[in-house]
């Protein structure tokens, strides 16, 4: 973000200013001379990015950034003797305080709220500069009927002023998180410069879910459409459609339809078998296959923690409010033994999706239909399908559904974005600039640069017939050296060529395959479920609850658990030249375990070296992770115990990385036979139903990785030539 630094606040005339008294204005000085001295600008200190102006307007002081429309700041009470330098945002109710050096100049300021720093920055410049430039917005609250007669709750926010004749489009959020809270203010803030050039923007409780009828189903399934009463989400989408377009005067014709997560999902289902009217969709970190890699399961293994947390959260009511605990949630699931009794001790079992963990474990035709992918046969619509390279919750989703519709985009009109984000890590929150993430700085505001580059040029070209959209096919943020690339399909496959990353004896990690004399296994560890291997620093919030790090612990460095004997770490020297790895990956496990049943993590890390700045020294940092359950070698459907001593071979996706290890660095491939309790301990016993398994099936097991000619475990990637 380019930033005027006019005047400095150390400068003898800004301290001459800023040291006059803060308390009210004397007698000789007006209001808003006595207010000036707070004018400038203020740079976050978490986020560089992110400048916060102050300026009078009048006699009242306000302050501004691209993330928040102007608000104006209150005196605080009088009676306050701390009232010094302190101000009450207006509208938030929160409290700005000015801050000052030794010689008493202005130097910074703090934003708090409800007693949590929202905001510390220093002052750059005494001079302001506006920065938001809002457009007012109306807010109207309607009642949509569905062809069966329910009603659906929306919001519809429109420009308060348009040119005579100015026909717009709308923008669609299905959602099932409530909508309520969407105004002026919010549309500004989370789409900027969407809600400048103007769209009619519409925010839809979806069925069942907070002030709308009916009944919610989770990921609704589509079903076959013979009468009125048969409905799902694409059915809701579609009479939402045609209602607007009907009731709502001064729209163009044109619909968008846009979402993260599950309102990812459901701009997917706006997708198929759409209304006329919808002329592009941007599903972002959609729900995609709910069993196969998004929220509850990772290739059969059960993502207990945050299984137990959501569904609390969205069937337990109509509203969703957050499941909070106090308790470490590594020792409560450890305490209650399966997924059976932490479900009973919270009285959850009778909520539909939780029963469906409990009675259906396998990909059974419920979770089958849930999918997504399955249904993308044609593109039926422009699509902008937008994914995190450490989304903690849905990095699958956004892959695979571009890989489906690619197979069908004679037309160009299937795009794809993935950047250096988390969940929704792209939206323009105060938190979410995108230059930073965890301890990782990428000397830029991704986020925000997709946001102008792309996201908004891609409903303006579609809904609006406007130029500036030149995406041809995929953008991808490449970590390590922190720019962006454009391929022409994803995976790219100009320059880039296969190669195979070979766990060795020794901790060793090498391109070279080993060598025909290899005989001894790679590694050995035994992995006991009654000591499993964290996910992430503990304690272990709630996945949602307050100070919670689910959101950042894909970037946790991970010498946290590193070296612990129950897993394995493949290591190559000190690289002498950058090696960069762009597409899928993929792991190729060759290994044994003497129980009946396991489950393999394997992990690709990047060590930093110990004289890497920002404190970053030794760092190891997770590129690309998953896991697989070994009782799904041979079928997702109908699970089978392994043999015990019997070497397998197992073989599933990382996902996508776009990554440069650069010199000095090293490459690490970790495996490792529990991620608790984010996935549930698998017993390593074979049970017929891991969530009801009784305790005696947990028993420690020695786990051997292969590493020979015969045996050849190894990672498959891409490395640019």
């Amino acid at each position: 973000m380019a930033t005027s630094l006019a005047a400095c606040a150390g400068c003898p005339a800004a301290r001459a200013q800023d040291a006059a008294p803060s308390n009210p204005a004397a007698p000789s000085e007006s209001l808003a001379q006595s207010l000036a001295r707070y004018q400038g600008q203020y740079r976050s200190l978490s986020d560089p990015d992110l400048i916060t102006v102050v300026y009078v307007d009048g006699d009242a002081l306000y302050e501004e950034s691209e993330l928040r429309e102007r608000q104006r700041l209150l005196p605080a009470a009088a009676s306050d003797a701390a009232a010094h330098d302190r101000f009450q945002i207006e509208t938030t109710k929160g409290l700005l305080t000015f801050q000052r050096d030794a010689s008493g100049a202005v130097n910074g300021l703090k934003i708090t709220l409800d007693d949590r720093t929202i905001l510390e920055a220093s002052r750059i410049s005494t001079e302001p500069r506006r920065l938001n430039h809002a457009r007012q917005y109306t807010k109207q609250q309607v009642m949509i009927p569905m062809r069966d007669g329910v009603r659906l709750h929306a919001v519809i926010l429109r420009p308060a002023q348009t040119d005579e004749g100015e026909m717009l489009p709308f923008l669609i959020v299905r959602t099932p998180y409530g909508v309520d809270d969407y105004d002026s203010r919010s549309i500004n803030r989370s789409k900027p410069e969407l809600a400048v050039s103007g769209y009619i923007f519409v925010y839809e409780d979806i069925r069942g879910r907070y002030r709308s009828e009916g009944k919610f189903v989770m990921n609704h399934p589509i079903v076959a459409h013979k009468s009125k009463k048969d409905v799902d989400e694409t059915t809701d989408a579609y009479d939402t459609v045609d209602w607007l377009l009907q009731n709502v005067p001064g729209n163009n014709g044109r619909v968008g339809v846009f979402g993260v997560s599950y309102d990812g999902f459901l701009a997917m289902m706006a997708g198929i078998d759409p209304h006329p009217a919808v002329k592009a969709i941007s599903p972002q970190a959609p729900m995609t296959d709910v069993w196969m890699g998004d929220d509850f399961f990772h290739n059969g293994a059960f993502r207990e923690s945050y299984g137990f947390d959501y569904v609390q959260q969205m069937e337990a009511q109509k509203t969703d409010a957050t499941v909070e605990s106090k308790e470490d949630t590594f020792d409560f699931f450890l305490k209650h033994g399966n997924f059976a009794g932490a479900a009973a001790a919270a009285k959850m079992s009778d909520l539909p999706t939780a029963k469906a963990f409990l009675t259906q474990p396998t990909y059974t035709k419920l979770w089958q239909e849930m999918a997504v992918e399955g249904r993308l046969n044609k593109v039926e619509v422009p699509t902008l399908e937008v994914g995190g390279y450490w989304d903690q919750e849905d990095m699958w989703g956004t892959q695979a559904e571009y890989a489906a519709l690619k197979a069908h985009d004679t037309k160009h009109e299937v795009f794809l974005v993935l950047g250096p984000w988390n969940h929704g890590g792209w939206e323009f929150t105060a938190r979410r600039l995108g230059s930073t993430f965890g301890t990782l700085d990428f000397g830029a505001a991704t986020g925000t640069e997709y946001r102008k580059t792309i996201e908004a040029p891609f409903f303006e070209k579609y809904l609006k017939d406007r130029p500036g959209f030149d995406l041809t096919d995929t953008a991808s943020f490449r970590s390590g050296v922190n720019q962006w690339e454009r391929y022409a399909g994803w995976p790219p496959v100009q320059g880039f060529a296969p190669a195979r990353l070979y766990l060795e004896p020794n901790n060793s990690l090498s391109f070279a395959p080993p060598v025909p004399a290899a005989t001894a296994p790679a590694a050995t560890y035994v992995a006991d479920p009654a000591d499993p291997i964290p996910y992430r620093h503990r304690p272990i919030q709630s996945t949602y609850g307050k100070g919670s790090k689910w959101y950042t612990w894909l970037v946790e460095d991970q010498r946290f658990v590193s070296s612990r004997k129950d897993l394995a770490n493949f290591e190559t020297p000190a690289l002498d030249h950058d090696v960069t790895v762009t597409g899928d990956i993929t792991a190729d496990l060759f290994a044994a375990t003497t129980g009946s049943d396991a489950d393999w993590v394997v992990k690709l890390i990047d060590i930093y070296p110990e004289d890497a700045p920002g404190g970053m020294a030794g760092y190891q940092l997770m590129i690309a992770e998953e896991i697989f359950r070994g009782r799904y070698l041979r079928s997702f459907e109908q699970p089978e115990p392994l043999k015990p001593g019997e070497v397998n071979e197992f073989k599933w996706s990382l996902h996508g990385a776009d990554h440069t290890f650069l010199r000095g660095h090293r490459i690490m491939v970790e495996v490792q036979s529990s991620w608790f309790p984010l996935y549930d301990r698998n017993p390593q016993t074979f049970v017929p139903n891991i969530m009801t398994a009784p305790p005696s099936a947990y028993k420690p097991e020695t786990v051997i990785i292969y590493g020979s000619p015969q045996y050849p475990s190894h990672l498959e990637l891409e490395l640019e030539k």
